[in-house]
Parts: structure tokens; C-alpha cells; sequence
């Protein structure tokens, strides 16, 4: 008698298996020539006297770190694409949250000091590349950590840098956009500074937001290695329409409008 074929729906947990092993093995190389090799060149670039150098209309050490992030995302997979244009000069840029990717793929397209949990400081590679990449560390729920937050937000915007921040305060598995704590706009509208919201869509349409997501209490070094063998896709960055000092009254209304706009353009 001769064998029965093979259920049709044992085949496809086996090709994906295949082919998520084919990536890793691809992947892992990369990864380990990206940051054992191109990272210490980065490192020596960004502490030379010439890091200062501009090379076009940026200086050289942001340069170098945006080519890093964006071989980094290239690595996992992720194909770039920008939407819009980021401002120049001292801003205040806000966006949706949905991972640890969020901020590499940021540096890629602009370099902007971020305000993140101080957890990250702690997590390899990219506690250690956000440290050098100006990151503000803030401890969840401590009034004096924000109040800290918020005068170096505030130097930095007066002194021409930019500021990147994740207003929803937390991730929230890709599938929402959260309401925007306005306290944190407070350093824009001091400084006069324009906000500019920017959008993060991770797949085609954004299908692949809670795949790129943190999943339950999943650990970042469990996300970094999942999303290291995930299919290659398509990562946008929508720089939207800034908000112009005076253009909205109070950080709520910044906050409410800045929102605003990053939904319209994920449902778009």
C-alpha cells in the first residue's frame, strides 16, 4: 500500500522554518561584520577632530551614524523608504512607537537626540549606540527624571539641535496609536521650536506593525532575534507637516494636532 501524501498544512511550518534558519544564517554574519567591524570605524570617525567636518549639509559624525543605522535596518531586512522631508535645524520630532527600530531608523534618515526610557541604556548595541547618539534617558514615573528631561530638551533646542521624542510614553503592540502626553511638547513651545510628527509604518499599507512590535512581554533581546529572522519588508518614514511656533495654541492643542496627523497618514 502506498503512503498517504503529507497534509498540505505540514508543508508551509516547514518552509517557513527553512527559510527563517536561511536567514539567520544570511543575517548572523552580517550582523557580526556590522558591528564588530563597521562600528569601531564608526567610533574612531565620530572622535577624530574631524567629526565636525560638514560633508554637504550635515557633519560628518551624523553622517557616519546615519550610514551605521541604515546598514543596521538593511541587515534585518528592512527596505527604507522616506516620505517628505525632515526640517533642518532645531526641531522637535514626534512619532508613533513600535519598537527598538524606531530609533535606527530615525538615525537613518535624521540625526536628533532622543528621549528614551533608561532601560535601553542597558540593552546591547543599541544601549551603548544611543549613550553616543546624545540619547536623554528618563526613568518612567519619576517627576524629578522629567523635570531633567525637560531642561535639557530645552538647552539643546536653544542651542539649534534637535530632539526626537515617542509621545505615547510606551510601546503598545503596533495595532494603536495612544494619546500624546503634552507635557513632554512643553520644551518646543518655550523654545519656539517647530514640531514636526513623523509617521513609522513598518510593511506594505503598515500590515506588518504588531509583527515588528514587541509581542506580550516579549524582551528586547528576544525581539532583536525574532525580527533577525523575519521575511525582508518595507519600512516607511513620513515626515510630515510641521506644526510652526504660534500655529497651535498650548502643547495640548500641539500634542492633539501632531497625533492627528500621524493617523491620518497611517491609514493612508
Amino acid at each position: 500500500m502506498n503512503a498517504p501524501p503529507p497534509h498540505a498544512g505540514a508543508v508551509a511550518p516547514t518552509g517557513a522554518s527553512a527559510a527563517r534558519a536561511l536567514r539567520y544564517l544570511v543575517r548572523t554574519p552580517l550582523l557580526l561584520w556590522h558591528v564588530f567591524v563597521h562600528l569601531p570605524l564608526v567610533l574612531l570617525l565620530i572622535t577624530l577632530p574631524t567629526a565636525r567636518i560638514p560633508w554637504g549639509d550635515i557633519p560628518l559624525e551624523h553622517r557616519v551614524i546615519r550610514a551605521w543605522s541604515a546598514g543596521l535596518m538593511r541587515v534585518f531586512g528592512f527596505r527604507l523608504r522616506r516620505i517628505g522631508t525632515p526640517l533642518p535645524g532645531a526641531a522637535l520630532f514626534v512619532a508613533n512607537h513600535v519598537s527598538w527600530v524606531d530609533i535606527e531608523i530615525l538615525h537613518s534618515q535624521r540625526m536628533m537626540g532622543f528621549v528614551a526610557k533608561r532601560e535601553i541604556a542597558g540593552w546591547p548595541v543599541v544601549g551603548w549606540l544611543a549613550a553616543r547618539g546624545h540619547t536623554i534617558f528618563h526613568s518612567r514615573g519619576s517627576t524629578e527624571s522629567l523635570g531633567g528631561v525637560l531642561h535639557e530638551m530645552l538647552a539643546r533646542l536653544r542651542a539649534g539641535r534637535s530632539v526626537g521624542v515617542f509621545p505615547e510614553g510606551g510601546t503598545r503592540g503596533g495595532r494603536e496609536i495612544g494619546p500624546f502626553h503634552a507635557r513632554i511638547f512643553m520644551a518646543a513651545v518655550e523654545a519656539g521650536v517647530p514640531v514636526q510628527p513623523v509617521a513609522l509604518r513598518y510593511g506594505e499599507r503598515g500590515d506588518a506593525q504588531a509583527v515588528v512590535a514587541f509581542q506580550g512581554r516579549e524582551s528586547f533581546f528576544a525581539n532583536f532575534l525574532r525580527l533577525l529572522g523575519e521575511p525582508g519588508r518595507l519600512a516607511e518614514v513620513h515626515f510630515l507637516a510641521p506644526i510652526g511656533p504660534g500655529e497651535a495654541d498650548g502643547r495640548r492643542r500641539i500634542a492633539e494636532l501632531a497625533r492627528q496627523r500621524i493617523v491620518e497618514a497611517m491609514a493612508s
